[in-house]
Parts: structure tokens; C-alpha cells; sequence
């Protein structure tokens, strides 16, 4: 892992675990593999801390356990997995995409799952009922058998799966939910029979406003009590990963062509969404009649029309969508590697552009298009000044964005009988932005920890505040009571603090734009690897 790898994962474990597991996380990164005695000693940290950081780290897939180099007599050693830790950047966009899919019921249920790692089906509903009821007026409560319902939508379309856990071994003292790990590495997800199979589970009723004195006592025995104790659940992170995918692409049709083919583009995602296994190039095959059947009667689009719009996605330079037969109308697929190589693509001509202006735009796309240009060459093609283009050229080559390539008309590589031709390697390239993108990323976290840090008194005593407000609300004060109250906060630190919390959500519409970035890049690298 690169530096700035290892900065990121220490950044997202101390925001979220805080200094200790962050310190265990970070150790195992450096590391590799480690025991548990020789952890405890590199990082001098007690062995029954280092524990409880594992046991933190295990429960949200953070950390792989197997037999180590001596077998399975040895001791267990633990390796960390860094694409994991990755995901946390990314749980404000979980939540959304569960809120925005399956409402208020389903956003609950994932950020319940994101913050415990793993839950049983019956915990997690009971806590979602009543969180949902706690926020309702008085007199009226939420039903299980609605969370029970968005539970079981977002198992059918693959958003949450059962945990790879080995059933033998009881569940933890130290933790509600958190199975014991046993010296054998769980297997992937996807290779279990059952892995979206839903348990039937006995729980009828209604949410409760419980004080959070019982949430544990509640959680510790509602999995016994409805039948479903062995049974955990986690968020299927590539599941959500394919959905922004199949979002990035449909909205880049939509730009380049219009709605209409952005919906047919839809349509045929959303057929082979749950069939197309997550590396593959392509989707797989439909027919033109299958899509046809597959639109909604809103989109208005005949069949004529559709057939059309079909052929001027072929034929369109961006190369979205193939023809692979004739047969029922057509046969097409949704070309995801070829996609994917656009977005990142653009996303590449997009920074260039931001950073060194759009006449060093034009020479990069011009590069990216004509493969292998002299400097001659990219002056007339671009129409640019000599001296102009022979300042932006090395001012990219400076930066690695484009490479120089030389060519030798004879052995001994003389100036003279040599060509030297520039060219934009659009892979690492890639990767090379993916590493600034993971650097911009730590940098925006340390600023917004930084602010926070800086004004916690501030913010600390406007929660208190917030609290005591909410508290005489609910009791019905008297509106002189509650001005009384505001006035605590002067003038100038209730200035203070618009501009801390306008701020801060600077910096996190910031990381979560950068993030964006990270994802395409990130899955343009995977998807190339992948066809190799």
C-alpha cells in the first residue's frame, strides 16, 4: 500500500473506532500479518485492548483471521483488509441510496447494519421500529411487519447478505452480535447456498419508546426469543458498488444523447442487474423484445421508437451499448468496461482541464485520441504556438500526465536520428490520479477534524443547549422559558458557529465529490485488470 493509503485508513478508523483501534488498524496495515502476543507487543498497547480492537475491527469485516505459518496448531494471525476500511468514506452514500430506494425504513436499516458491522434480522427490525416510532407524534407507532417488509426488498435485490460466519462457537461476551472468530477463515459471502435466503422469524407487534437503558438488555434477547440467534446480516457493499456503476453510466447517456435513451440504458441494466456477475465487460444479451416488454408505460416510447434509439446507441463513438445478434428483434448488451474507460476518461480531461487550463485540455484529449504525436505534430493539430504547446507539454510531462516515448532510427540513440513521440497512458494515469484523489481525501478529513477540535467548547455547548430546548418542548414550557434559554448563545458565538457548521459541510460536500472520483477511478482500474 502506498503512503497515502495508509494515512487515509489511520484517518477513517480514528474518526469512527477512535485512537486505539486506529493504532492496531494502522500497525496491521505497515505489518501485513501479525498475532495477536506480537501485536500487543509491537504497538505496547495491553493485550486485553488489542483484543477488544480486533474484536471491533473482525465485526465489521475490517479484519481477516486464518491459520498462520506453522498450521492450524499455531496461533491464529490477523491481516487487515484496506478496500474495507475504504468503504467507510462511503457510508453517507450507502444511507442515501437506501433512503432514496426504499425510504425512511430502509436508510434506518442500513445505518443501523454500517454501524454495528453485522445484526440478526429480528434486532435489526426491532431497533429500526423503534427509532421510526420515537420520531412519531404520540398515539401512533410503527408496525414490524413494514420493517420487516423493506428488510426483506433490500435482501431480494442483493443490498444486504448473511455474513460468512462459521456456525460452531457461541457469540461473544464482550459485544451484542458479535460472533466468536474461530481459527478458520470464513468463506466469501457468495459461495454460501444461503446467502439471500431469508429466516422465518416469529415477531408480530409494534415499535416501542424505549430508553436507550434497554436497547442493549432488548437486543441481547430478541434474536433468541423470534428464532433467527445464529443468523447475521451485513451490507453488500458490491451490490451498492454496481448500483452507483449502472447511475455514473445512465447519467453519462443522458447527457451525451438524451432522457429517453437514458431510460432504455436503465431498463436493460435493471434486467441483468442481479444476473451479470460484478467483473464482467459486458451485461448479459437481451433482446429488443425483452426490452420493449421490460420499459414503463410511462417512458412512451414505441416500439419503431425504440428500435431507433437501439441503433443510434450502437452506432454512437461511445460505444455504450453493442449488437451481438439478430435474433428477437436484436440482441444488445450494456458494454460496462467500455463505460467505465469513458467515465475515467472524462473524469481525466476533467482535472487536466481544472488544473493547467483548456488549451492543455485540448493537447490531452488530442493525445488520448491520436495515441502517439511529435511535438510538431500536437502545434498543428492543436493550433496552438510553438512556444505555448512546448510549455504545456512539459509542464504535463512534469506532472506524469503524459509520457514521452523515443524512438531510434539507428543504435546509438542520437538526438539527431531519434523521434520523440508524447502519449497519455490513459492506466496509469489513472492511478496516479487515484493516489492525489486519496491524498485530497486525507487532507479534507484532517482540515474538518482540525475545526472541530479547534471549536469543540462551541459545539459542546450549543448540544447542551440544543438538549435542554428540546427537553422543555417536550414538557410544554412556556415560549418566555425558551427565549430564555436561546439568549445562552451570544450573538457572536451563534455567528461563530453558522460559519463552523457552513464549514464543515463544505468539507463533506468536498470529500464526498473526491470519493465520487475514487469510485470510477477505482473501478475503471478493477474492470481493466479484471479483462485482462
Amino acid at each position: 500500500m502506498t503512503a497515502q493509503e495508509v494515512r487515509l485508513c489511520g484517518l477513517l478508523l480514528q474518526e469512527h473506532f477512535g485512537n486505539v483501534v486506529e493504532k492496531v488498524g494502522t500497525h496491521l496495515i505497515r505489518s501485513g500479518v501479525l498475532t495477536l502476543r506480537a501485536l500487543a507487543h509491537e504497538t505496547k498497547l495491553p493485550l486485553d485492548l488489542v483484543k477488544k480492537s480486533l474484536c471491533v475491527l473482525v465485526q465489521h469485516g475490517m479484519c481477516t483471521f486464518g491459520a498462520g505459518r506453522r498450521g492450524p496448531a499455531g496461533p491464529v494471525e490477523y491481516r487487515i483488509n484496506c478496500e474495507r476500511v475504504f468503504h467507510m468514506l462511503r457510508y453517507p452514500r450507502y444511507i442515501y441510496t437506501a433512503k432514496s430506494l426504499y425510504g425512511d425504513t430502509g436508510e434506518l436499516i442500513v445505518e443501523e447494519i454500517l454501524q454495528r458491522g453485522q445484526m440478526t434480522m429480528s434486532s435489526t427490525v426491532k431497533t429500526v421500529a423503534d427509532r421510526l416510532t420515537h420520531n412519531m407524534p404520540e398515539g401512533q407507532s410503527m408496525d414490524y411487519s413494514e420493517v420487516v417488509s423493506a428488510f426483506s426488498q433490500l435482501v431480494e435485490t442483493h443490498f444486504l447478505q448473511r455474513c460468512p460466519l462459521a456456525s460452531a462457537g457461541s457469540s461473544s461476551s464482550g459485544a451484542v452480535d458479535t460472533p466468536l472468530p474461530v481459527a478458520t477463515q470464513p468463506t466469501e459471502p457468495e459461495s454460501h447456498p444461503d446467502c439471500y435466503k431469508l429466516p422465518y422469524i416469529n415477531l408480530t407487534g409494534q415499535g416501542k419508546r424505549r430508553r436507550s437503558s434497554e436497547d442493549g438488555e432488548a437486543d441481547q434477547c430478541a434474536a433468541k426469543k423470534c428464532g433467527d440467534d445464529r443468523i447475521y446480516w451485513q451490507v453488500n457493499f458490491q451490490r451498492f458498488h454496481l448500483h452507483f456503476r449502472d447511475q455514473a453510466i445512465i447519467s453519462a447517456v443522458s447527457c451525451k444523447l438524451d432522457q429517453s435513451s437514458s431510460e432504455i440504458v436503465r431498463t436493460m441494466l435493471r434486467m441483468s442487474e442481479v444476473t451479470t456477475p460484478a467483473h464482467a465487460a459486458f451485461t448479459q444479451a437481451l433482446s429488443a423484445n425483452e426490452i420493449f416488454r421490460a420499459l414503463l408505460s410511462s417512458y412512451n416510447i414505441a416500439r419503431p421508437i425504440l428500435d431507433q434509439y437501439l441503433s443510434l446507441l450502437v452506432d454512437d463513438p461511445m460505444e455504450f451499448v453493442g449488437k451481438t445478434g439478430d435474433s428477437g428483434g436484436g440482441m444488445y448488451v450494456v458494454n460496462l468496461h467500455r463505460a467505465l474507460a469513458n467515465l475515467a476518461r472524462a473524469t481525466l480531461e476533467s482535472v487536466v482541464q481544472e488544473r493547467f487550463g483548456s488549451r492543455s485540455a485540448r493537447i490531452f484529449r488530442l493525445l488520448l485520441r491520436k495515441r502517439h504525436l511529435e511535438q510538431k505534430q500536437v502545434e498543428d493539430f492543436a493550433m496552438i504556438p510553438a512556444k505555448e504547446a512546448k510549455d504545456m507539454l512539459y509542464k504535463l510531462l512534469s506532472e506524469n500526465l503524459v509520457q514521452l516515448q523515443e524512438i531510434p532510427k539507428t543504435p546509438d540513440y542520437a538526438p539527431s536520428r531519434t523521434f520523440y513521440l508524447y502519449t497519455v497512458n490513459q492506466l496509469p494515469t489513472a492511478r496516479l490520479l487515484l493516489q492525489h484523489s486519496y491524498k485530497t481525501v486525507g487532507n479534507l478529513m484532517e482540515r474538518r477534524l482540525y475545526e472541530t477540535k479547534e471549536n469543540k467548547r462551541l459545539l459542546e455547548k450549543s448540544q447542551r443547549i440544543e438538549a435542554i430546548l428540546a427537553s422543555l418542548q417536550a414538557t410544554g414550557a412556556e415560549a418566555a422559558q425558551l427565549t430564555e434559554v436561546e439568549e445562552m448563545i451570544t450573538v457572536p458565538e451563534r455567528q461563530q458557529l453558522e460559519s463552523l457548521r457552513h464549514h464543515i459541510n463544505k468539507l463533506d460536500s468536498s470529500e464526498n465529490q473526491v470519493d465520487e472520483t475514487i469510485f470510477l477511478l477505482k473501478s475503471y482500474i478493477n474492470s481493466t485488470q479484471a479483462s485482462l
